[in-house]
């Protein structure tokens, strides 16, 4: 009796574990969501509509041309080709996606985050230096955690931190990523900061980065909306 006894506590503290897990809410797929009491106005966020299952074809599963190499001639060097439930509408609502990334000798990956999504990242030819830095740690700092990857090496971004790839070959590399979700996002840090639309003003972000008040307007002027990469 004993033991039938200890079996009903398990399976009912197991069951409250259930609900509790099932009623907390989706992570979301966009950055904010404001609601909107008008039926009219509102639109439908999980991702993206679903198209009727009867028309549903083998071309809705299917992407071509992830094979070609994309240009780098930019600023920073590289691109990145994304593949989301727009580029591949059959990866609606199953939370995933992919990216290519194309890097010029010494191109950089700027630092940047994924807010919805952890990065799984493989090295297809070159050699990378690639990195994050943690959250706040209790104690102060953040903790950086870097590697140089080689070809076949694969390496983690987790969700949300700071992270970056820089080639560190004097020949072009290549890269695959993928990611936990359909709509990963992507932030920029410099760009964030220093070109945002207004820009955030100059004594908040003299005052942050310890910084001159005409270093800081230079930084914007070189981040503005007007620069593009």
């Amino acid at each position: 009796m004993a033991c039938l006894r200890y079996i009903f506590v398990y399976i009912a503290v197991m069951a409250l574990v259930q609900f509790v897990a099932h009623a907390t809410d989706p992570t979301q797929l966009q950055d904010f969501c404001v609601a909107e009491s008008d039926p009219n106005k509102a639109l439908f966020i999980n991702g993206m509509f679903c198209k009727n299952p009867n028309d549903v074809t083998p071309d809705d599963f299917l992407f071509r041309g992830l094979d070609v190499p994309r240009s780098t001639d930019n600023k920073v060097g590289s691109n990145v080709t994304l593949i989301t439930a727009t580029q591949l509408p059959g990866l609606n609502t199953l939370g995933v996606a992919m990216a290519r990334v194309d890097y010029a000798p010494f191109g950089l990956n700027p630092p940047h985050t994924h807010p919805r999504a952890t990065e799984l990242f493989t090295v297809i030819e070159g050699t990378i230096y690639a990195g994050f830095v943690t959250s706040n740690l209790q104690n102060g700092g953040n903790k950086f955690f870097s590697k140089i990857l080689n070809k076949g090496d694969v390496f983690v971004f987790p969700q949300g931190l700071i992270h970056f790839q820089f080639n560190i070959g004097n020949t072009p590399a290549l890269a695959m990523s993928a990611l936990s979700s359909q709509n990963p996002g992507l932030n920029t840090i410099a760009n964030a900061v220093f070109g945002s639309d207004p820009p955030i003003s100059v004594d908040v972000l003299s005052k942050a980065f310890q910084l001159d008040g005409n270093v800081v307007k230079y930084l914007q002027s070189k981040f503005g909306i007007s620069v593009q990469y």
